[in-house]
């Protein structure tokens, strides 16, 4: 090894050392920032050629940076509920512009969650990248193709009704109530026969408008009775009085006064009108409750009914929820929750791989391998935790020791150029 072979290996020591604090900084420089993942300085040795044994090559060394990405950071709780961290290996997928989908526009990957509405109601990141996700259909489902991607927009939601789809009745009607002499289904909604009891539940139709529908009984035998459901609005939107009552039915009751007939939950269609901009809506009607100890009973006392319907009237969008599975939930004043995006993640082969961006983001390279989207909970992907954010993975207490570790080794390497210099000093002064 020549001397100037050690200078080589100084200055060598040196770029290695320097390009090692470097990530040092960096990484402190980054404690406080959301998914970001820490870098490792790795340092091999450099030769100037291949050195059997015994023999010896002068060189060197280098630092390779080290990308941790697929270390988990911990969870800081927020106050957001778009806040969004992941447990597990998975990758939120961005863009850079929100028009962007699967099939233009590149698509990124990152840890950092902290999304919230731009002023188009797009979700968008501290860093100004846009998430992505799954649109479902109006019954809340994923399409069969989850190729395609769009921005998750909460701004392009309007307001929601929810039609009727089940009433329950709870009820008791008076066991000594006179059975009527004579009765034919429909008489109660004629007029031909006084009901012995009546009551009057709302129903919400498909467009958020309440629907008075009326429940009618009339005593025909001992333990027996006849009800009619009737609508009570106007007769036009159901084609005309002909079509009340719009459903007939028999209760029996045992000797205690308990609900024998009907076993299960008749349904009651109301046959909506072309006119009226509805189709016709069916309802389950639940009369025999639960254990024997609810529903419609007959006993010796006042004939009572307390009505309660499902459904709801028309509600705009008041917040929005995502749960772990990665359903992004709409929710309305009225009460109606309807899902409306899931969220994917991305999976690598080698996550340390990705080739990293600014703004914390990074693109798939060869070496991480193609993305997998995945749907949360699924094949190691990770579930979304809700008003949260990852932490950064810097270890401040390691970075200080490395960069104290760094700053004698750095030293050490100007010794060597310092005693490589005098060395050749000496060795020019012989010819003096």
């Amino acid at each position: 090894m020549s001397l100037y072979g050690a200078l080589f290996t100084g200055v060598s020591s040196l770029a290695a050392n320097g390009r090692a604090l470097g990530i040092s900084s960096n990484n402190i420089a980054n404690v406080n920032t959301v998914g970001y993942k820490a870098s490792v300085a790795q340092f091999e040795t450099l030769l100037t050629r291949d050195t059997p044994a015994g023999d010896f090559s002068t060189g060197g060394v280098r630092t390779i940076t080290q990308s941790r990405i697929s270390t988990q950071g911990l969870t800081m709780s927020t106050d957001s509920g778009t806040d969004l961290a992941i447990s597990g290996q998975g990758f939120f997928v961005v863009t850079k512009q929100p028009q962007a989908t699967s099939g233009g526009g590149e698509l990124l990957y990152t840890r950092a969650g902290s999304f919230t509405p731009d002023e188009e109601g797009n979700l968008r990141n501290a860093q100004g990248y846009y998430l992505m996700g799954w649109p479902l259909d109006s019954a809340g489902n994923l399409a069969a193709n989850t190729s395609n991607l769009s921005p998750v927009n909460l701004g392009d939601l309007t307001g929601t009704a929810e039609a009727t789809t089940s009433v329950t009745l709870r009820a008791n009607l008076r066991a000594s109530t006179a059975a009527a002499p004579a009765y034919t289904a429909g008489d109660m909604a004629s007029g031909t026969v006084t009901p012995s009891f009546q009551t009057v539940m709302e129903v919400y139709d498909s467009q958020g408008a309440v629907q008075p529908v009326r429940l009618a009984f009339v005593k025909t035998a001992a333990n027996t009775w006849q009800y009619e459901a009737i609508y009570d609005g106007d007769p036009a939107n159901i084609g005309g009085a002909a079509n009340n009552p719009i459903a007939t039915g028999t209760m029996t009751f045992d000797a205690s006064g308990q609900l024998l007939t009907p076993a299960t939950s008749p349904t009651i269609t109301i046959p909506w009108a072309a006119t009226s901009g509805l189709t016709p809506q069916a309802f389950t009607l639940d009369l025999a409750g639960s254990g024997g100890t609810r529903g419609v009973t007959q006993a010796e006392t006042d004939s009572v009914a307390t009505t309660a319907a499902d459904g709801a009237a028309f509600g705009r969008v008041a917040g929005v929820s995502i749960n772990p599975d990665g359903y992004v939930t709409a929710i309305f004043d009225n009460g109606v929750e309807r899902r409306v995006y899931k969220l994917p993640l991305a999976t690598f082969a080698n996550p340390d791989g990705l080739t990293a961006l600014n703004s914390n983001v990074w693109r798939v390279s060869e070496e991480s391998g193609s993305a997998r989207l995945l749907e949360p909970n699924t094949g190691g992907s990770g579930k979304i935790e809700a008003s949260n954010l990852e932490a950064s993975t810097v270890d401040m207490a390691k970075e200080f020791t490395d960069m104290i570790t760094t700053q004698r080794a750095y030293s050490a390497a100007t010794r060597i150029i310092s005693t490589a210099d005098q060395m050749l000093q000496e060795m020019l002064s012989i010819k003096r």
